[in-house]
C-alpha cells in the first residue's frame, strides 16, 4: 500500500480500537460491525475487537441472540453517578493500545461509546492514555457523557477538538443523552437512523456522511505522517 504505481494510491485503513457494549464482547461488537457495514465503509478501516477486563456480573441483554462470555468495561450506580474500577478500566484500555496499536482512533458502542466519547478529553487533560499517541477520530454509536462531576470536569470542560461520527437511534434511549453529548465535540459529524440502541444499518444519507468523513480523515492521518 504505497505510492508506487504513478497516481494509484491506496489510503492507508484508519486503525481504530474498537470498546463494545456493556457485557457483550469484542467478537460481538465484531460481528454486529461487519454484519451490517457495507464493504465501502469496512474496506476503509481496520478493526481491532477486545473484550472488556471484567466479566459480566449480570444478565446480558443479547443472551440468546449472541453466545457468552459476555464482559463490562467498569461497574455503576443506578444514576450513573458512581463508577467501580473505572481507573483499572482507562489504564487496560491503554494497555490495549500499547499492545495492538498505535491507533488511530475509538469507536464504540453503548457503553463503549460513553468511554469513546470521554478519552479524547480525558487524554488532552494528562488523565490517562499519556503513553501511547493523541486520539485523532472516534466513531460513537449510541453515546451519552458520564455524570459524575469528577469526570465530566476532566473529559468535557473544554470542548473535544477531535474529529468524530456520532449515531443517533430515533427510538434510542440513550438519544437525549447522545444529542447532549455532541455539544462537547467541534463541528461532529451526526448520522441518525430510524432504529433503537443498536449498531445500525446505513441509509444513502447516512453512508455518504460516513464515507466522507472517513475519506477525511484518512488524507489527515496521511498528511500528519502517521
Amino acid at each position: 500500500m504505497g505510492r508506487e504505481g504513478g497516481s494509484i494510491h491506496c489510503k492507508r485503513k484508519l486503525r481504530l480500537l474498537c470498546l463494545h457494549g456493556f457485557r457483550t464482547s469484542g467478537e460481538i461488537i465484531r460481528k454486529q460491525v461487519t454484519g451490517k457495514w457495507p464493504e465501502s465503509v469496512l474496506e476503509k478501516l481496520d478493526l481491532v475487537c477486545v473484550d472488556a477486563p471484567f466479566p459480566s456480573q449480570g444478565k446480558s441483554d443479547v443472551e440468546g441472540i449472541f453466545d457468552p462470555p459476555y464482559f463490562e468495561w467498569f461497574q455503576f450506580n443506578k444514576e450513573f453517578l458512581e463508577y467501580q474500577n473505572f481507573d483499572q478500566c482507562l489504564a487496560y484500555i491503554e494497555e490495549c493500545m500499547i499492545k495492538h496499536g498505535p491507533f488511530d482512533g475509538l469507536l464504540g458502542f453503548s457503553q463503549g461509546a460513553i468511554l469513546s466519547a470521554a478519552l479524547p478529553g480525558l487524554q488532552a487533560n494528562g488523565v490517562c492514555l499519556t503513553k501511547v499517541p493523541k486520539i485523532k477520530l472516534v466513531v460513537i454509536i449510541g453515546g451519552a457523557k458520564f455524570k459524575n462531576p469528577s469526570v465530566v470536569e476532566k473529559a468535557y470542560s473544554s470542548q473535544i477538538q477531535c474529529p468524530s461520527v456520532h449515531f443517533l437511534g430515533e427510538t434510542d434511549f440513550l438519544k437525549p443523552h447522545g444529542t447532549e453529548l455532541l455539544d462537547s465535540f467541534v463541528e461532529p459529524v451526526v448520522i441518525r437512523h430510524p432504529k433503537g440502541h443498536t449498531i445500525p444499518r446505513f441509509d444513502e444519507k447516512g453512508l455518504e456522511s460516513m464515507l466522507k468523513f472517513l475519506e477525511a480523515m484518512q488524507i489527515e492521518v496521511e498528511d500528519g505522517g502517521m
